[in-house]
């Protein structure tokens, strides 16, 4: 079986080396072609997983013609790349070739799922996605780990979960491909906020407050948009909401951290090197919540402290001050 991937940041590396291990014929492709030579030159990414050496079986590419004749290919190019190299590779797609989407985010400028914009750039392809709770620093060094692959195809779902089953990366099925995508996606914004509360010295109550809240908000929005409430509940969705908010791994916890100190979003991003998938992810869900008329005031004030200027701690205030509410969505049942 020859598997493509899409995309050399740390979690697409992860991946490939584990796909190796598994027996696969793998190629891993990378948009730069600086970083492709650093590959062949050192095998090891030096930049995302330093330290972590690479198999000689694992082949590496800066040509997208790659993705011909590949029996699975895997998109992990940072949210804002997806479309441009899905267009770009779509020619040498054929009917039916499998596309596992593991990138998580939400573009900003058409408010699409990331399995929507790949669906519309290459139609004819047998798409499926794949998250949870997994940094690539913990997948390379083979810690155990648990994802769940979505699919509209039981069969395809199966086939990936096969493919990607080790003794330390198990896989679960589940056909809800929105609320896995989504689930994967909106736990970055609240990953962030956890940062900010990190940053501003407030403690675990803090954090588990916005934890508990923020997925009150995640499954609000996921559902008005499809999603099952029982997928938020499982590893798409709190498995990867616990993780991201409280792992050192965590870029979003850490860009949240150095913006509750006092940087700017566009400073963070600087500082931080890699992308940042909640700033823009936060964007994005506020106006998809604006657009279906979904209350989500946690994701509300984190928009208007990263886009609009207001101070980490009025964010602070303006959410404790809320109008008194029942904590269920229905509230006491009136006899």
């Amino acid at each position: 079986m020859k598997i493509t991937v899409l995309g050399s940041g740390s979690w697409g590396t992860a991946l490939a080396r584990l796909l190796v291990g598994n027996g696969y014929d793998v190629i891993l492709w990378s948009y730069s072609e600086d970083e492709y030579h650093s590959l062949m030159r050192h095998r090891e990414n030096i930049h995302f997983l330093p330290g972590m050496m690479l198999p000689d079986a694992l082949t590496f590419s800066h040509d997208v013609s790659v993705v011909r004749g590949a029996d699975i290919i895997v998109c992990a190019t940072p949210s804002f790349a997806v479309r441009s190299v899905m267009k770009m590779a779509s020619p040498m797609i054929e009917d039916g070739q499998i596309i596992l989407n593991v990138s998580k985010g939400i573009e900003t400028d058409s408010l699409s799922t990331l399995a929507e914009v790949i669906a519309c750039e290459v139609p004819q392809a047998a798409l499926s996605v794949m998250s949870g709770p997994s940094h690539a620093e913990e997948v390379a060094q083979e810690l155990p780990t648990t994802n769940v692959v979505a699919s509209h195809s039981k069969q395809t779902a199966e086939r990936i979960q096969d493919v990607f089953m080790n003794q330390y990366f198990r896989v679960y099925t589940n056909p809800d491909v929105i609320g896995v995508e989504l689930g994967g996606s909106l736990k970055n914004v609240i990953a962030l906020c956890a940062g900010i509360s990190d940053g501003l010295g407030f403690g675990d109550n803090t954090k588990a407050a916005l934890m508990t809240r923020g997925m009150v908000e995640i499954i609000r929005l996921g559902v008005a948009m499809g999603g099952l409430p029982e997928t938020f509940h499982g590893l798409s969705g709190m498995g990867d909401l616990i993780v991201t908010c409280t792992s050192k791994h965590s870029r979003n916890r850490r860009a949240g951290i150095y913006i509750g100190e006092g940087l700017s979003a566009e400073a963070t991003q600087q500082k931080i090197k890699m992308v940042v998938e909640g700033i823009n992810t936060c964007k994005a869900a506020k106006h998809l919540a604006d657009k279906m008329g979904v209350e989500m005031p946690i994701v509300s004030q984190a928009y208007q402290i990263l886009f609009e200027g207001k101070s980490p701690r009025e964010a602070t205030m303006a959410l404790m001050g809320r109008n008194k509410r029942h904590e269920t969505e229905v509230g006491f049942l009136m006899q």
